[in-house]
Formats: structure tokens, C-alpha cells, sequence
């Protein structure tokens, strides 16, 4: 059987033939010839002829300058000539005036026996006389006849069976993961550490960040894994965070605060499904999302990685595990991972901390917030930040999970002793794999256990084999060593050695690790596709991401009905966020702290207005320096330049190495430039209207005032026409705030629940542009119950004329058609826009946010009638 032809790393590979040759004789002094094989690993079946390509390439790409003998032979390795292969030699020459790229073939023959064996080695030895050799490859003979091989058999008997087979060495090898530039330069690295998994972080791409260069290069270091004893897969991971930001061309989709404000998890599935397709059709089976944190405080800079500061909402939107995993073995599907696991929303703010960092360079100061420690009782953390993982482990089957890089510090036995959670054994091996009876695998974060404390050596950053030790024991199975993984191997090895860890903790973090590879279906089809590459950025994926964005817009205000806008308006866009496509995509977006400017490709926010009122006047000026003329509207859009974890942190490090835009100080409220932005178009302009693209609320209480309508647009990603969907009314703004919008800074944090609850705008606050009477009356066919409250009592507009009266015959609906979900949604709808309504008119108790945020929450926690008691009073 021939194999595909994949991209071979280290230098060796096809090259361009020059388009421009010349005549041999005029490079003949400074010509440099290389000789490579098409690939570096040829697997094959027993019994096959098995093709191997020579090609040989010039220094200057012009023809060959002099003859070149090529000369082979097989080799010594754990093969045996005469047995499992044919020992055979050869000369192939390529004369002078050969053309760069051209190519001999050479082929080895495989023998077939009736043992079932592991896979062998048949080595090839290449030398050329006036030519450098790139790298000498090797012939596999494919294991065979194994029951771990037999795809009828039983998972768990497959595991078994493979667990029995396997060494310590190797063992250790699956429970190790690299990135991927610490193998690209030598990919034979993944075989000779045995590496159970590679990755790419934030940024880390092939040299051409196509979706075929990706596939090609996966299945290069596939087949470095598969030239080892056992076969085992390598699983590839990434973050694909928000779509499969890493890749150039990729469907980018709104960040979770963006997906937590649409409240729709039928959408938010088929976003985690689009999501996988294009990991899976790029060659990847594992990514490492959702983030399922409660967001606490809106200072952390990975607050925008969270669906919302409710646990109940972050759960309703734990559908995307059930888009990104579907079923397993299915070829658009990938392994999800929940993140991270637990508290990494919840841990204090350190003032001090952020004290110290002012006036010092970047690269000196320290996160105030990220990674810090969760200070709580044990009753807290249960019902805030472990609730998402019960439902996701036992409804969604989530098949790994990530600890977090933060630490917990339970009240119950005194402050000032946390435990990292990489080393948290009560929570990740008794809560997690115990009690909440997860069965997949832990995959540490980046570099996670070097956090741990090691106190015979306090001040060391690296590895120990303490941290080794207690990473381990704690209960995690796989190790993200990016750069560091040889030596944790090394270190690993000789703590089972010395009985410090136990085999049968390895024996259980490798079947559990191995248990998935087989249910992804790794072990046949190991080698990805390109034939799914058109897959990345579809027309059908980019239709999914402009629904997601314009159910995501949460509208703030809106006075006089400034929203939705005429198709054929005078229109003065202005604001640094109308047009950037990074800033609107935010972090984790081709480069782990995102990039501003057209960093992607996509449609801009202004480019959306365009496309969507092609009638429309539309003038732009970033920084509104342009005369606003006669302009009926101003559209604003400002906000913020992207940022990720640590860098993200208000009063954190800036980010010195990214785009200048992004070296800001991060803040909750808008930067001068923005805040000026608005005062001058808002001054000029009759209506105004400001969108702010953030991944958190931004103080701008003071500036409201003078604001017709206010749009929280969050991190809408690549589709910014979503955007203009709902500004020309296209469709209705539907969306609700996943986190309560802060009135001052000092606020901060400030989340549903709390005892002193005043914002701006509550937790679930959201403006209609969509009628309440029109969203029953479509209800109405199927429910006659419905039609004495549609009978009298609304505005010609669609809006409540008698609200108490229509609210209670509602009420009797709502109790006798809870299960309707339809209806009660409906319904809540009506009285969630009587609430808001009777806000806006400044007749509303005065404790209308508190009722109103809770009322979102009991919503979310299947208790309707209470919402809808807690609305009713604001009405």
C-alpha cells in the first residue's frame, strides 16, 4: 500500500524547479547540491513494494551543474532481512543538467509472515558523490495481527491489551506533550521522546499558515509517532478558542461574553460544531475549549473567555461541547476540553500588586489577577465555580479538562496557605475524577506544574522532580512541557523508579489518555485529509458567525427609537474599532494576544454598514478629524485593542512585543482618544450612536448622557456585518448582558447576587427591537390560550399599553405551560421588556437592577414563575 505523500519537515522535501535556468557550466564554483527523500518515514503494510522518492535540489535553483551519483542500500534495524523485507541496494544518478526538483525512485520490498508482531524498522542508508544528504529515512513494516489493532474488539479490551504491551518509557511517552517548534526542526524528536501529543499555542503555525500546510504538517509528526514499536497516534491540540483563530482564513466567532449575551445554546452548539469542523479539516482532533470560568471580575484579562459572570448561564451554554465532540469518531468532530478547572474566574484582585507595577517597564510587572488565588469557603466554590463542571462531565461528556493556573485558598482552615491546582489532589482526583466521576483525561496547562511551589527549592521556575511528583499524584495525566519535554520524561522515569509515584497511577493516566485516541478513531485513520480544507472559512461557517454576532449585540439604550436605522441615512462612522478587524476579533486570534489591524481576513464593522444599506451616505474618519457635513446618524465605534491572559489584567503589563495599538494600559473605562471621539460626533451629529467592541463593560456612565443608543457589540471576530444586521434592523437585537455593567470602577466586582447590586445595567439587561406582541402573536396558532392576551392592552407599536392587566393574564399562562419552553420564553420576553420599560420611563421601584439581574438568574436556573414574579414588580 502506498502511502500519502505528506510535507516533510527538517529540510527535507520537494522544491521548486527555477523558472530561469542557465547553462550548468555558469554556477559550476558555487553550486551546492542536497539530496533528500520525499518523506522521512515510509509506514507500509507486510508484503507491499514500498516507493521512495530521491529528489535532488541546487543552492542557486538553477540546473545541475556536475553528475551526481546517488547511492543506497537497506540497513540494519529491527527488521530482519530475509524475513520481513528484501535487502536490496542500488545507484541512482542524476546527470549534469538536471533541473532542482528532479527526482529517481528506489522501492523496498516488505515480506509477508503469519506472526502478529509489533511494527519493525528497515532503515535506509543514503550517500551521494557531489552532494550533501539531508537525512536518512526509514522503512516501517505496520504492526499487525494485534488484538489492539482489531477495530471489532471492545475499547476498554483494546486499551488493555496495548497497556499490557507497553514499557515504562513508553508510558511516559503518551502522558508527554511538546509544541510544535520544539520538533519542527527536528520531527524525529517525536519519536525518539515517544510523545504522546504536540501542540501549537498562540501563534505557533507552519511556516505557511494555509489549512493544507497544516494538515501536511500534522501529518508529518503523525508519522514520526507511528515509526515507533507500538504505533501509538500523536493527538494534536490547539486553542481554538473562539473558531480556529490560529489559522489564516479561519471562520473567527464572537469571544464567550459575546456568545453568553445571544442565551441561545442551540446556536452556541452549531458555532462548536462549525468550530470543529475546521480544526478537524486542518488535521487537528483536540481542542483545548470551552472556558467554562465564572467571570467574577471584569479586571481579569480572560474575562472575555467566559459565557458570563452566572454559573447557571455559563451551563446553558455548555451546549458547545456537545457541537465541538458530537460523536467521537465522526470525521468533523474533535476532542473538547473544559477549562480550567477550577476557580480561574474567581480569584482576587491584589491592589498591591498593581501598586507596584506602576512606573516599572513592561517586562518587570507582574498579573495583579490571572493566575492568582481563589480565596473562598468550600460552599462558594461548590455553587460558583465547580458548578459548570458537574453538568459538563455527566451531561455532555467532555472528554478532557485543563487545571487551572490559579490556587484555592479555603477560609474554613485559615488564609495564606493555597494550593496550586496543578498539585490539587481533593479537588482533581477526589472531586473531578471521584465524585463527579469524570472518565477522560487532565492535560496540564502551559508549562503548569513549573508554578508549583517546590520548597527544598523555592525559587526555581523550571522542573523539579518535586513539582514532577506532585503534579502526577495530584491527578493530572498529560503534561504540557512545550520546551522542556525530554527532561520531564527524564525526571517522571525516575520518580516511578524510585516508588515516588506509582505505576498504577501511570497505568491510569495512559488508559485514560489512550481510551480517547481510540474512541477519536486515531488508531485507523491516524493520517488527517486535505480533502476537507475548503472547509476553513466556508460561506456556511461565516453565515453561522453573523447570526452568532448579531444575536449577541446587547442594546444599552435607546432614546427616541435611534435604533434600528434607515437603509438611505446620512451616516458618519468614526471610532478606531469601525474598521480593524483585530481589534474587533480580540485575543487568541493569529497570534496569542490577537494582532490589530487587518490581521484576518473578514468584514470590518464598516464594511458591514456598506454591504448592509448599500443606500446609506456613509462617511468615515477613525478619529473623527472629517467634517460631519450634514449627517443625520453617528455611528461611534470604539472600545478596546486586544489583549489575552496576564497582558489582559487592568493594571497588568502591557504587552510590549505586540502591536503598538495593543501596548495601552488596560482599563474599564474608554481610552482619552475614544472618550473624545464620542464627545466630538455626539456634539455634531443629531443622533448618536456608540458601539463599543470590548471584551469587558467600559465605564462611560458619564458620557451617556449625551448617547442616543448604546451597543455592547463585545469581540464580534471576523463577521462584523452581524453587527449591521441589528443597527439597520435586519434582525432584532435579542441579545442580554452575560455581566453586569459597572456605573463607576470602584464597583468592580460587581455580580449578580450581590447584596449591594446598583450598575449601570443589570446582569440579563437587553433592549427589543423586536415587538413582545409579535413574538406571541407567532405563538399563537399552536396555543389559542394566547389570544385573550393579545386581545387589548398594546400600543400600536407592539409595546405594553395596560401592562398589570396583559402581565396577569400571562401569568396564568406561564403556570399552566411551564414546560412550554417556547411560551415561557415568550412570555418572560413581554415582561422583561415591561421591566425595562417602565426603567426607562424612571417609574421603576428603586431596586429595579437587583430584580432584574435576579430574575435572569432564575431563568436561567429553570425557575420561570419567579422570574416572571421578580419582572412584574419592576413593571
Amino acid at each position: 500500500m502506498r502511502f500519502p505523500r505528506y510535507a516533510t519537515l527538517a529540510g527535507a522535501g520537494l522544491l521548486a524547479v527555477s523558472l530561469f535556468p542557465a547553462p550548468p557550466a555558469a554556477a559550476a564554483d558555487t553550486q551546492t547540491v542536497t539530496v533528500a527523500t520525499d518523506r522521512l518515514v515510509y509506514p507500509a503494510t507486510q508484503g507491499s513494494r514500498v516507493p521512495v522518492d530521491v529528489i535532488l535540489s541546487t543552492s542557486d535553483g538553477r540546473p545541475l551543474a556536475r553528475p551526481v551519483t546517488v547511492r543506497w542500500s537497506t540497513g540494519a534495524g529491527t527488521a530482519t532481512a530475509g524475513v520481513d523485507y528484501t535487502a536490496a541496494s542500488g545507484t541512482l544518478t542524476f546527470p549534469a543538467g538536471s533541473p532542482s526538483g528532479a527526482g529517481r525512485s528506489l522501492a523496498v520490498t516488505l515480506r509477508r509472515d503469519a506472526a502478529a508482531e509489533t511494527a519493525e524498522t528497515v532503515p535506509l542508508t543514503v550517500t551521494a558523490a557531489g552532494a550533501g544528504v539531508a537525512a536518512q529515512p526509514t522503512v516501517v513494516v505496520d504492526a499487525h495481527g494485534l488484538p489492539y489493532l482489531d477495530r471489532r474488539l471492545p475499547v476498554r479490551r483494546r486499551v488493555a491489551d496495548l497497556l499490557g504491551r507497553m514499557t515504562l518509557a513508553e508510558k511516559i511517552g503518551q502522558m508527554t506533550q511538546a509544541e510544535r517548534a520544539a520538533v519542527a526542526d527536528d520531527p524525529t524528536a517525536v519519536a525518539r521522546w515517544q510523545l504522546g501529543s504536540v501542540l501549537s499555542g498562540g501563534g505557533s503555525t507552519p511556516a505557511s499558515n494555509t489549512p493544507a500546510a497544516w494538515v501536511e504538517m500534522v501529518n508529518g509528526l503523525q508519522a514520526q509517532a507511528l515509526s515507533t514499536r507500538l504505533q501509538i497516534p500523536l493527538i494534536y491540540g490547539i486553542d481554538a478558542v473562539h473558531g480556529h483563530g490560529n489559522v489564516y482564513g479561519a471562520t473567527v466567532f464572537p469571544h464567550n461574553v459575546g456568545l453568553g449575551a445571544t442565551r441561545d445554546p442551540a446556536l452556541v452548539e452549531r458555532v462548536g460544531h462549525a468550530t470543529a469542523a475546521e480544526v478537524r479539516a486542518t488535521g487537528i482532533p483536540w481542542n483545548f475549549a470551552p472556558c467554562l470560568c465564572v467571570s467574577r471580575d471584569e479586571r481579569w484579562g480572560r474575562s472575555y473567555e467566559s459565557f458570563g459572570e452566572d454559573p447557571a448561564l455559563v451551563v446553558s451554554m455548555e451546549t458547545v461541547i456537545d457541537g465541538l465532540q458530537g460523536r467521537l469518531g465522526d470525521a468533523d468532530r474533535v476532542l473538547a476540553t473544559a477549562k480550567h478547572y477550577a476557580g480561574d474566574g474567581d480569584t482576587d484582585y491584589d491592589e498591591a500588586t498593581a501598586a507596584a507595577n506602576e512606573g516599572k517597564p513592561w517586562w518587570e510587572q507582574k498579573y495583579p489577577i490571572d493566575q492568582g488565588v481563589t480565596v473562598t469557603d468550600r460552599e462558594h466554590f461548590a455553587r460558583v465555580d465547580l458548578a459548570p463542571y458537574g453538568p459538563a462531565v455527566r451531561r455532555h461528556k467532555v472528554g478532557s479538562v485543563m487545571p487551572s493556573f490559579s490556587s484555592v485558598d479555603w477560609t474554613e482552615d485559615g488564609l495564606g496557605n493555597p494550593t496550586k491546582m496543578h498539585a490539587n489532589r481533593e479537588l482533581i482526583t477526589d472531586e473531578l475524577k471521584g465524585r463527579l466521576g469524570f472518565d477522560g483525561f487532565l492535560i496540564s496547562d502551559w508549562e503548569g506544574i513549573h508554578q508549583i511551589p517546590d520548597p527544598a527549592e523555592p525559587t526555581n521556575g523550571g522542573l523539579t522532580a518535586y513539582k514532577v511528583r506532585a503534579g502526577v499524584n495530584a491527578g493530572t495525566d498529560m503534561f504540557m512541557e512545550p520546551y522542556s519535554a525530554e527532561q520531564f520524561e527524564q525526571l517522571l522515569l525516575a520518580e516511578v523508579t524510585a516508588g515516588r509515584v506509582s505505576t498504577a497511577r501511570i497505568d491510569d493516566a495512559v488508559r485514560r489518555i489512550l481510551t480517547k485516541k481510540f474512541e477519536l478513531g486515531l488508531f485507523e485513520h491516524p493520517y488527517a485529509s486535505a480533502a476537507n480544507v475548503d472547509q476553513v472559512g466556508s460561506a456556511a461557517h461565516r453565515a453561522i458567525g453573523r447570526e452568532a454576532v448579531a444575536k449577541s449585540q446587547v442594546l444599552l439604550k435607546n432614546s427616541g427609537q435611534a435604533l434600528p436605522l434607515r437603509p438611505d441615512a446620512s451616516i458618519y462612522v468614526a471610532g478606531r474599532n469601525a474598521d480593524d478587524l483585530g481589534n474587533q476579533s480580540g485575543g487568541w486570534t493569529i497570534a496569542w494576544q490577537g494582532v490589530s489591524g487587518d490581521a484576518i481576513p473578514g468584514t470590518s464593522i464598516l464594511d458591514g454598514i456598506r454591504e448592509v444599506a448599500p443606500q446609506a451616505r456613509v462617511t468615515y474618519s477613525a478619529d473623527a478629524s472629517a467634517p460631519t457635513g450634514d449627517a443625520q446618524v453617528g455611528v461611534v465605534v470604539v472600545g478596546e485593542t486586544p489583549y489575552a491572559e496576564g497582558y489582559g489584567d487592568v493594571g497588568g503589563p502591557e504587552c510590549g512585543w505586540c502591536t503598538v495599538p495593543q501596548q495601552e494600559e488596560k482599563s474599564l473605562s474608554l481610552q482619552p482618544g475614544d472618550r473624545a471621539v464620542v464627545d466630538k460626533v455626539c456634539a455634531e451629529v443629531p443622533t448618536c450612536v456608540v458601539l463599543v467592541v470590548s471584551g469587558r463593560p467600559q465605564v462611560l456612565t458619564d458620557q451617556l448622557g449625551e448617547i442616543d443608543a448604546l451597543v455592547a457589540s463585545w469581540l464580534p471576530g471576523s463577521e462584523g456585518a452581524g453587527v449591521a444586521d441589528v443597527l439597520f434592523g435586519r434582525r432584532p437585537f435579542t441579545g442580554r448582558l452575560p455581566v453586569s455593567w459597572p456605573r463607576t470602577e470602584a464597583q468592580v466586582p460587581i455580580n449578580v447576587g450581590d447584596a449591594d447590586y446598583q450598575p449601570l445595567f443589570p446582569f440579563g439587561w437587553g433592549l427589543r427591537t423586536h415587538p413582545g406582541r409579535d413574538r406571541l402573536a407567532a405563538l399563537a396558532a399552536d396555543r389559542p390560550q394566547l389570544r385573550a392576551a393579545l386581545a387589548g392592552g398594546w400600543n400600536a407599536d407592539g409595546s405594553l399599553r395596560d401592562a398589570p392587566a396583559t402581565l396577569r393574564t400571562l401569568d396564568r399562562q406561564l403556570r399552566a405551560g411551564q414546560r412550554d419552553a417556547a411560551l415561557v420564553e415568550a412570555i418572560l420576553g413581554v415582561a422583561r421588556d415591561a421591566a425595562q420599560a417602565a426603567v426607562v420611563r424612571g417609574d421603576a421601584p428603586a431596586d429595579w437592577a437587583r430584580l432584574i439581574a435576579d430574575a435572569d438568574h432564575a431563568q436561567l436556573s429553570g425557575d420561570p414563575l419567579r422570574a416572571f414574579t421578580l419582572l412584574a414588580r419592576v413593571a
